[in-house]
């Protein structure tokens, strides 16, 4: 029987841990396009598993020119595409299927706030040095929340591509688009408009899959029924508990791109006492935390609050509402799981 306690926890990540970190999610370490299931009734996904196919192969040489034909021409192709869609459509599992597909020799598969984390460890121009020459970069989840995002990544992207990188991501906010009512983008559209003229935007439409079997709503347990979840978790291995706000204060003290560290080994996730979030600063540690956990696939057993409705609603009226309501399709199927 093991119980840890995350808030007890202090965990620490090297730049070259976070490197070797770089790399699809556990459930999605075997995701190929022939695993992809486009719903028939969103012809945008059959669509886009098509494109990303073509976007993956090895480019064909350009066929030659005869003694009296001209060699024919192919229309340039931007050095990347980018996923726009709702919460479970299948984005991630897209873009882990072109980072298996692709044929290249250096690749690499983060979510966004690794590589800003990344940049924050190792510094700008190291991380520069440490990605050129790679033929992929993936970005899961992409957001720019600030102006220093804002100007790190369009600074990286831009001269990634200029060395040959070619970039795939995901994101529920069009690249134009991005930074729109979380600071004043207005401000930096010539480097926002920069980045999108890098990508080809490929919208995909679709229902949330992990909504589809669920009524919309974490279930909440008693005291009773909590203990023995818990219970049941340590008879076949780790599980965490930790009382809901000592763990969201603990979070402020570890960086988020060491929060996959912060469950490392754990089985079952258990919150006691959930209470409504209402500091923004705490709710978007929360959501990081809450990507952790669902991209390593851990259960969460909670009492209190439904973890559903742990965002208030003047936050998910605010410039964060798409990412807080990816959250919270998020503890939705980790708390039925």
């Amino acid at each position: 029987m093991t119980i840890v306690h995350l808030a007890d926890r202090a965990p620490q990540m090297t730049g070259a841990e976070m490197v070797a970190a770089l790399v699809p999610p556990p459930q999605f370490e075997s995701a190929t396009f022939e695993s992809y299931r486009p719903d028939a009734a969103y012809p945008s996904q059959q669509g886009a598993k098509e494109l990303l196919e073509t976007f993956s192969s090895p480019v064909a040489a350009p066929a030659k020119g005869g003694l009296f034909r001209r060699a024919k021409r192919t229309p340039p192709s931007k050095p990347g595409v980018y996923l726009d869609g709702g919460f479970g459509v299948g984005k991630t599992h897209l873009l882990a299927s072109v980072f298996h597909a692709m044929p290249a020799r250096r690749k690499y598969f983060g979510s966004f706030i690794e590589y800003t984390a990344l940049v924050g460890a190792l510094g700008y121009q190291n991380t520069v040095e440490l990605f050129r020459g790679s033929q992929l970069l993936c970005i899961d989840e992409f957001e720019l929340d600030d102006p220093g995002d804002t100007m790190v990544m369009t600074r990286l992207l831009g001269e990634l591509v200029t060395s040959g990188t070619k970039l795939a991501a995901t994101s529920n906010t069009p690249p134009n688009a991005l930074g729109e009512g979380r600071f004043a983008a207005q401000d930096f559209l010539r480097e926002i408009q920069a980045m999108s003229d890098s990508f080809q935007t490929v919208r995909i439409d679709g229902t949330d899959y992990r909504q589809r079997a669920v009524d919309g709503t974490a279930p909440v347990l008693d005291e009773v029924g909590y203990e023995k979840a818990m219970a049941d978790a340590t008879a076949a291995g780790t599980a965490s508990d930790d009382e809901f706000t000592t763990l969201v204060a603990h979070l402020a003290r570890v960086h988020p791109s060491r929060y996959i560290r912060l469950i490392d080994g754990v089985e079952v996730i258990g919150l006691r006492e959930v209470v409504q979030l209402d500091d923004q600063s705490a709710a978007l540690r929360f959501v990081a935390f809450v990507d952790r956990a669902y991209d390593a696939q851990i259960p969460i057993r909670a009492t209190g609050h439904p973890l559903s409705d742990v965002f208030s609603a003047e936050m998910l009226a605010g410039g964060y509402r798409k990412k807080y309501l990816r959250a919270v399709s998020r503890l939705i199927a980790l708390t039925t799981s």
